[in-house]
């Protein structure tokens, strides 16, 4: 069964926060956690196999920042394609042998296209292409392309995903909640609406929503339904564990299990097909998600 066709019948579990979990396993501010996935896959795969103990259904590659536009800054670009394999072996390992969804994960190149940045379209269309390409190869059963605010960006993502064969394709975006608290936009003004709708235009086969400025559980719930307000498309949402604070000198996201638990219910009635995690977030918070999906899919 392939990850469109068990989304039909119930909704799944994603995973949780991966940057927060590697600053835990010792990654220094600004390292580059994806080479992890060749220099530490054994701290990538205990990462990984914490949240498939706890429950998840799915589980994100650690290819973020995997792209070689990324990588260059780190001096990794010539191992692109070796880090998203590793990525996808990882997460494939994780599972245990049991039945599990790899999503290869792409984030955004970090920068600006021209004429507003010094990096290329060409360039980015390569990176992405490349990265895709990969991760198809590797095995992945879906590609995401997240944490995306321009749909310039999140277009060349999703085309390289559709190019490479993904199986299933999703795009996500960024939102911040505006300083009103009115709504919700992401930093390049795009709001939940033409995100969708821009989303199904390219191809995409789930919408879904990650991290952004307040976009906590509810917040997240309003997203979903503004999506299925202009797509039939199966959404999924990752909304980060409340607010970071900045604690003896360390970020930290105080939003508890219990408290991010107390929104799966409406996230689900909303029609969310896939639920998980996002900044701040950790196999506890996965685990009592798991305990939240299980009694309400019980009291259907």
């Amino acid at each position: 069964m392939n990850l469109l066709e068990a989304i039909r019948q119930r909704p799944l579990l994603g995973d949780g926060a991966m940057g927060t979990q590697l600053m835990q396993a010792g990654l220094e501010p600004g390292g580059c956690g994806e080479y992890w996935n060749l220099s530490q896959p054994e701290k990538i795969l205990g990462i990984q196999r914490r949240y498939a103990e706890a429950g998840s259904d799915c589980l994100l590659t650690n290819t973020f920042g995997a792209s070689r536009i990324m990588l260059r800054r780190h001096g990794h670009d010539g191992e692109a394609r070796a880090i998203n394999r590793a990525g996808v072996d990882i997460a494939r390992a994780a599972f245990g042998g049991r039945s599990g969804f790899v999503i290869g994960d792409i984030g955004p190149f970090g920068g600006l296209m021209e004429p507003y940045g010094e990096v290329t379209e060409a360039e980015v269309v390569v990176a992405f292409n490349e990265q895709a390409e990969a991760l198809v190869e590797a095995g992945a059963d879906a590609i995401i392309v997240e944490t995306q605010t321009s749909v310039e960006e999140l277009a060349i993502g999703i085309a390289a995903a559709k190019r490479a064969g993904a199986a299933c394709v999703i795009g996500s975006m960024a939102f911040d909640v505006t300083l009103d608290g009115s709504t919700f936009r992401t930093m390049m003004g795009v709001d939940a609406e033409r995100a969708a709708g821009f989303m199904e235009e390219c191809g995409a086969h789930v919408v879904a929503l990650n991290c952004g400025t307040g976009m906590d559980m509810d917040r997240a719930r309003e997203a979903v339904r503004r999506y299925r307000a202009v797509t039939s498309l199966p959404t999924m949402a990752q909304p980060n564990a409340g607010l970071p604070k900045l604690v003896n000198l360390k970020v930290v996201y105080d939003e508890t299990p219990e408290q991010m638990g107390a929104g799966v219910v409406p996230l689900l009635e909303a029609g969310t097909a896939i639920v998980g995690a996002c900044c701040g977030s950790a196999p506890e918070h996965i685990a009592r998600f798991r305990v939240v999906i299980d009694d309400y899919l019980r009291s259907k």
